[in-house]
C-alpha cells in the first residue's frame, strides 16, 4: 500500500487554505483529517464553501483545534499565530509547512522592524528551510519546518536566480510588481471593496515592504553577497495572478540561453521567447519567465509571472510537501491554467 500522509490545515477558510483544499482533492497521497477555523468553528466545510460539497471534504467539520491526529500541518495563519504554534507542533514531532512570514528570515531583529513583533523563537530560524524548491530542493527533502515563501519573493527570486547561480555581477535591482487583489487576503478592507477597486490600480508600502528583507536575505544566502533592492508593489483590478518586472544593469549578453540552461530541468519554471500573460499561469504552480537585454542601456529586464495563490502560496506549499515525503515533485500539481 502506498504511503498516505495525514494532513491538517490550520486556517482553512482563508484564500490560501481554500486553494490548498482544491489542490489536495487531487493528491493521491494526502489524507485530509482536520481543518481549523476560528471564524467558522462548528460549521462543516461545505457550509462555508458550498463548492466543496461535491468533494470528500465537504462534510469535514471546522474546529478551533484539530480533532484528529496528523503527520503534517499546513499553517494558513497570521504571522503572530504561526510564530507561537510552530514550536508546539515541532515538540509533538509534527512536520510543518508555514505559509506565513514568521520563519522566512534568518535575522530575528528584522521582525520587529518589518512585522511589528519580537521574534520569540529565534532558535528555530536556522532550522526552518526556505521553501523555494528551485533554490533549496535538497534541504527541503530533509526539512521538518518549511517557511513557505511570499508571493512577491517567489516571482522575484526566480527572476534573479540564474544571475545568482552563475555569479553574474550586479549591485542593485529595481523590482516593479503587480498583484491581483487576493494577495491582500480574505479579510474586508475599504480600498479592496469592489466599487473602489474596479477600474483602479495603486502602489502601496512604497517606503517599506516586509518582503524586501526576505528577498535580500535569500539573495545573500544563495550568492554570498549583498544586493540593493528597490521594490514597489502595486495592486491591480483582478482576482489572482502576479507579474514581477526586475531590472538589472549588466555588462554582458546571452541571457536568454543562461535562463534556458538554468531552468531546463525544472518542472514548474518555463522560459519563454515572448512576454507571457498573467492569465496563462492562473490556477497553476508554474512560473513563466521572459528576459530581454537592452544594449542601449545595458539593462536586463526579466519578467516573471506566477499565480500569487498558486506558486506564490498554496501550490508551492504542496510542491514542498511532495519533497518532504519523497513523493514525485509534480504529484497533484500538473493542472493547466484556468483559461480564459
Amino acid at each position: 500500500m502506498e504511503q498516505e500522509i495525514r494532513v491538517c490545515i490550520y486556517g482553512a477558510t482563508g484564500y490560501t487554505g481554500a486553494e490548498l483544499l482544491r489542490l489536495l482533492h487531487n493528491h493521491p497521497r494526502a489524507r485530509l483529517v482536520s481543518l481549523t477555523s476560528q471564524s467558522y468553528a462548528g460549521k462543516r466545510l461545505s457550509q462555508v464553501f458550498p463548492h466543496f460539497k461535491a468533494t470528500p471534504f465537504g462534510e469535514i467539520p471546522l474546529s478551533e483545534e484539530p480533532e484528529e491526529d496528523f503527520d503534517l500541518a499546513f499553517l494558513c495563519l497570521p504571522h503572530e499565530a504561526s510564530l507561537e504554534l510552530v514550536p508546539e507542533l515541532l515538540k509533538k514531532n509534527k512536520k510543518v509547512i508555514d505559509l506565513s512570514g514568521a520563519y522566512r528570515i534568518k535575522n530575528p531583529t528584522v521582525y520587529s522592524q518589518y512585522y511589528g513583533f519580537e521574534h520569540t523563537h529565534p532558535e528555530l530560524l536556522e532550522r526552518a528551510v526556505y521553501g523555494l524548491p528551485e533554490l533549496f530542493r535538497e534541504e527541503l527533502r530533509k526539512a521538518e519546518l518549511v517557511a513557505n515563501p511570499g508571493c512577491y519573493p517567489t516571482a522575484t527570486l526566480l527572476a534573479l536566480y540564474p544571475l545568482l547561480k552563475h555569479s553574474i555581477p550586479f549591485e542593485w535591482v529595481v523590482v516593479d510588481a503587480l498583484s491581483g487583489v487576493s494577495g491582500a487576503g480574505r479579510k474586508t478592507a475599504q480600498r479592496f471593496h469592489y466599487p473602489e477597486m474596479e477600474g483602479d490600480a495603486f502602489a502601496y508600502s512604497v517606503e517599506r515592504h516586509r518582503h524586501v528583507p526576505e528577498m535580500e536575505d535569500t539573495i545573500r544566502r544563495v550568492w554570498g553577497r549583498d544586493v540593493r533592492l528597490r521594490f514597489t508593489p502595486q495592486v491591480i483590478p483582478m482576482v489572482r495572478g502576479m507579474m514581477v518586472k526586475a531590472y538589472v544593469r549588466c555588462e554582458e549578453e546571452g541571457y536568454e540561453e543562461l535562463y534556458r540552461e538554468t531552468y531546463k530541468e525544472e518542472p514548474f519554471v518555463l522560459t519563454l521567447s515572448e512576454p507571457p500573460h498573467i492569465k496563462h499561469v492562473v490556477g497553476t504552480n508554474y512560473a513563466f519567465i521572459y528576459c530581454y537585454y537592452d544594449k542601449e542601456t545595458s539593462l536586463l529586464e526579466v519578467i516573471s509571472l506566477i499565480d500569487n495563490l498558486g506558486k506564490g502560496a498554496s501550490s508551492q506549499a504542496l510542491q514542498n510537501f511532495n519533497l518532504m515525503f519523497s513523493f514525485e515533485e509534480t504529484e497533484g500539481l500538473l493542472q493547466s491554467s484556468l483559461y480564459p
